[in-house]
């Protein structure tokens, strides 16, 4: 989907979360306007629990400073790698929160594989509204759609934004390439097919980040063309096929570690940001699985 001829341009800021190597983005349609918060991140330390909004603070002061009213909060998925800062965002400053329908399978699986009890919900709450492939949208005067591009995880979507789209984990930089598949519910195939829907559209269309992990001294980089995407792009540039990159995905997962900040990751995101609910104690706890050594097993 591309802009009609009267439709305005999106204003864009990004701000990079540097302990996660995230991206959150702000787009809006004029000063004073309407506008949409992507992927907003909640500092936290692991080893003493403790949570910060740091991340969210040039967030919240670009929203004041274009004297911009909240209309959503966009997550592209479930994410593995940092905590969202959805519901503190919406407590300041408004919006709903917002994620792909699949979102449901997600909470499903993770439900199960982290015994999380009866009150974990697996219909889509306490997300304000899940996102249909396809489905179009407003952000004042912007036009939007939602597209599902699975593949990272089954509940994947991309943002498109006029000529800006938002494509969560589905691409990197073309010098870091796309992200792994082997989450459960990921799927190497369907990642490739979702990395060429988004490399169908325009050359020009700037593709916006969620990750970058630059590995030769360059500055992070927010966003990419298509066009650069389709010629340099290590796992999806034009001439690598399907079976290429399937082949090229699956060794390259088969490598990796699990994300630092995994565990507790998930156990908020699938809650669209939430804690799960206090304990007898007051105090909220999150769970870790403890994989006993062969020696110490029953």
């Amino acid at each position: 989907m591309m802009p009609s001829p009267t439709a305005p341009s999106p204003h864009i800021a990004s701000f990079l979360d540097a302990d996660t190597s995230t991206f959150t983005h702000v787009v809006w349609d004029t000063p004073g306007g309407r506008a949409a918060v992507v992927d907003p991140v909640l500092g936290f330390q692991p080893a003493s629990g403790q949570t910060t909004l740091a991340p969210l603070q040039p967030v919240l002061a670009l929203l004041r400073e274009q004297g911009l009213t909240l209309d959503w909060i966009l997550e592209t998925h479930a994410h593995a790698d940092h905590l969202s800062a959805a519901p503190m965002l919406q407590r300041l400053a408004g919006g709903r929160i917002a994620i792909g329908r699949h979102i449901t399978a997600v909470q499903a699986t993770f439900k199960q594989q982290l015994n999380l009890g009866p009150d974990m919900p697996t219909n889509g709450q306490p997300f304000d509204h899940l996102f249909d492939d396809g489905e179009a949208f407003e952000i004042g005067g912007l036009r939007a759609q939602a597209w599902h591009v699975p593949g990272h995880t089954p509940a994947d979507l991309a943002y498109v934004v006029g000529p800006a789209v938002f494509v969560g984990d589905t691409l990197f930089p073309p010098d870091v390439g796309t992200a792994r598949c082997d989450f459960p519910g990921g799927d190497a195939q369907q990642l490739y097919r979702s990395a060429r829907r988004l490399l169908a559209l325009p050359d020009s269309t700037q593709l916006y980040m969620c990750h970058d992990y630059p590995s030769d001294g360059r500055a992070p980089r927010a966003w990419t063309s298509v066009a650069e995407q389709r010629q340099a792009n290590i796992h999806v540039r034009d001439g690598l096929d399907e079976a290429d990159f399937v082949a090229l995905r699956r060794a390259r997962d088969a490598t990796l570690a699990p994300p630092r900040l995994v565990l507790p990751a998930i156990q908020v995101n699938i809650r669209a940001g939430h804690w799960p609910a206090p304990e007898a104690d007051g105090r909220v706890y999150l769970k870790q699985p403890l994989l006993a050594p062969d020696w110490a097993a029953p």
